[in-house]
């Protein structure tokens, strides 16, 4: 691709701040777009920049609402390759459907598969997402995937603030090795609690594994939904001897009464990024949002000259 390829920056409505940060970060502009909806809900968007030849980023989570956002994000693709773009990168700071990644019981979608369709056919040459729930998901793009992790942005925000006996705690066995990789940057120990799901967005905590008495301890996670599952975590890890509890997590949902959920659990901190915005009520509670504009905006910059985005985490 040729290097002088104009470099423009697009975003929908689910999270305009971040956009607008990026921008902030590569000192451009963000571009002009029209995001609208008729009176029925139909979704309406119109380009108001000369698009043509240029190596274009749309930016948009698939959050809540998800099935608005995501239907702004595909037909912001397809408006931006009707004008004649040279290539199309969809910015997917956090990326809905990932939890149905496979079947886990008959007669189900797969329906991260079905999204990545949708997204490859609406016109995206290349996606950018952040923290995928399954690493599997790259897989379902027939096109290229850069995936990146918001670990680095925690661990710098938990290194400065020193705690001693300290574990890593995943919430379920497939976040082991998250919490594995979290942990020796951190120099601490880990522990895993087992648990099992007995219904859509309800788990029950079986038993904890790893010594977590008299110790401090961060719960790490990739998305935070109801908010459930960690206030029965704590619950548990408080029974056992916990000291002070802190909570991580990259993508904050934050679904239905999630947060008033959170404020009433005996958590020392809620760490999350801004890969979605938050409520303005988790604004007076004790949630910290840490920005991730620097990381995807460096990734872009990477993406946009040809150089490795890899080597940002070596």
């Amino acid at each position: 691709m040729p290097k002088n390829l104009d470099l423009k920056i697009f975003s929908g409505n689910s999270n305009r701040k971040l956009a607008e940060e990026i921008c902030d970060y590569l000192f451009i502009p963000l571009c002009d777009v029209e995001v609208s909806s008729f009176s029925d809900g139909e979704t309406f968007v119109q380009i108001n920049e000369n698009v043509r030849g240029a190596d274009v980023y749309i930016i948009q989570s698939t959050c809540p609402p998800v099935n608005q956002n995501l239907m702004e994000l595909l037909i912001m693709i397809d408006a931006v390759r009707r004008s004649s773009a040279r290539r199309i990168t969809a910015v997917i700071p956090y990326y809905g459907y990932a939890r149905q990644d496979r079947k886990v019981q008959p007669r189900v979608p797969i329906t991260s598969k079905l999204v990545a369709n949708l997204i490859t056919t609406a016109g995206a040459r290349r996606v950018l997402s952040m923290d995928l729930h399954a690493g599997q998901i790259q897989g379902f793009f027939d096109i290229p995937v850069d995936h990146l992790y918001a670990a680095p942005v925690l661990i710098d925000y938990f290194k400065d603030k020193k705690i001693d006996n300290l574990v890593i705690v995943s919430p379920d066995a497939g976040g082991v090795e998250r919490v594995r990789a979290f942990a020796k940057r951190l120099k601490a120990s880990i522990a895993i609690i087992d648990k099992r799901r007995i219904d859509t967005n309800k788990a029950e905590v079986m038993n904890i594994i790893g010594e977590i008495k008299n110790k401090n301890l961060i719960i790490l996670d990739d998305i935070i939904d109801t908010g459930g599952t960690i206030v029965k975590a704590i619950s548990a890890l408080k029974n056992q001897g916990a000291k002070d509890v802190y909570v991580a997590c990259t993508h904050p949902v934050f679904s239905g009464k999630a947060i008033e959920r959170l404020s009433k659990a005996e958590i020392k901190e809620i760490v999350v990024t801004n890969t979605l915005p938050l409520e303005k009520q988790a604004k007076n509670t004790n949630i910290i949002s840490l920005s991730v504009a620097k990381l995807l905006g460096e990734a872009i910059n990477r993406i946009h000259i040809e150089a490795s985005v890899s080597s940002l985490f070596v």
